[in-house]
């Protein structure tokens, strides 16, 4: 998959078929418009084209965004379109002159001037250009003069994609992690690099990896206990080879009064100084909420029988 961050070196298409979305999550709904991308690609012998945005355009148009987490960070999106094998994947960055040029502007000097499209898949409720004005009919009134197709994503296809994000960030949040998983078609990962704590963990015989979030609009799991798989391979999505079995801890740790909320993770079977390097993290199950004990003796005997229960699941 070729990656594209810049319009004005865009190489010429063959034959273009393209969509267009935010597609946060890329989960199965999602995999519903990227096959049916993939089918048409093969009907015109072309190339497929996905374009996306950064940031995500309601953090432009609205304030709504900053009440919302978003499932991927683009590093991550970058990764999934990769293993559903697209041509291209281009990165537009969206901006009030990108989100306010005049609907007609929009399909002449973006759509036809950069891609060539022959075919567009796109949905009956697309808006888009300065107060949503472009919308699915101007498009093919366009199509007819610009010598290209264009294909209407289902309706019913469409609400499950805004069903299916809503569900999965709802999830995420409530711990419901593998109703979440089940919608993702994948499992849920995060990345987090490795800062100093107090480490209790290792007093206690667990020693943990204490987990910083650099991107703050990422969604994070509500807080718990969970079974894990951890990796230090953060190229490639879920790579067996480079799995570590762990549990993490979300929270604020009640046992020992803690004051602020954070994310540690205990590998099983692992003594490595990995401080400032960055683990990705892939939840599978929710174990129990998070407890205060009567005593660390309390707390460690619980965190042995969370063990035993992550072992079980992983």
């Amino acid at each position: 998959m070729q990656i594209h961050y810049d319009t004005g070196n865009l190489p010429s298409f063959k034959n273009a078929a393209i969509t267009i979305g935010t597609f946060d999550g890329v989960h199965t709904a999602h995999q519903q418009i990227i096959n049916t991308l993939k089918e048409e690609t093969a009907t015109i012998n072309g190339e497929s084209v996905i374009i996306t945005f950064h940031p995500h355009p309601r953090k432009i148009v609205s304030s709504a965004i900053l009440g919302v987490r978003l499932i991927n960070t683009l590093e991550e999106k970058i990764q999934l379109f990769k293993q559903n094998e697209i041509d291209h994947l281009v990165i537009i960055p969206f901006t009030d002159a990108f989100a306010n040029q005049p609907a007609d502007d929009y399909i002449q000097h973006f759509l036809i001037q950069h891609f060539h499209p022959k075919s567009v898949i796109i949905g009956y409720d697309h808006r888009f250009g300065r107060d949503r004005q472009g919308d699915f009919r101007l498009l093919e009134n366009a199509a007819t003069i610009y010598n290209f197709r264009v294909k209407e994503i289902e309706k019913h296809i469409l609400n499950q994609i805004a069903i299916s994000s809503t569900k999965i960030r709802e999830s995420i949040s409530h711990c419901q992690i593998e109703a979440a998983n089940l919608l993702l078609g994948y499992s849920f990962f995060f990345g987090g690099e490795v800062v100093h704590g107090e480490k209790l963990g290792r007093k206690l015989g667990y020693p943990t990896a204490n987990l910083k979030i650099h991107n703050e609009e990422k969604i994070i799991p509500g807080d718990g206990i969970y079974a894990v798989y951890v990796s230090k391979n953060d190229s490639e999505i879920e790579n067996k080879e480079s799995l570590m079995k762990g549990m993490m801890s979300i929270g604020f740790r009640p046992t020992i009064n803690g004051k602020s909320r954070v994310i540690e993770v205990n590998i099983f079977d692992f003594d490595e100084e990995i401080y400032g390097q960055t683990l990705r993290v892939y939840v599978k199950k929710y174990l129990r909420p998070e407890a205060k004990f009567n005593s660390l003796d309390e707390l460690v005997a619980q965190i042995g029988i969370d063990k035993m229960e992550s072992l079980k699941v992983l």
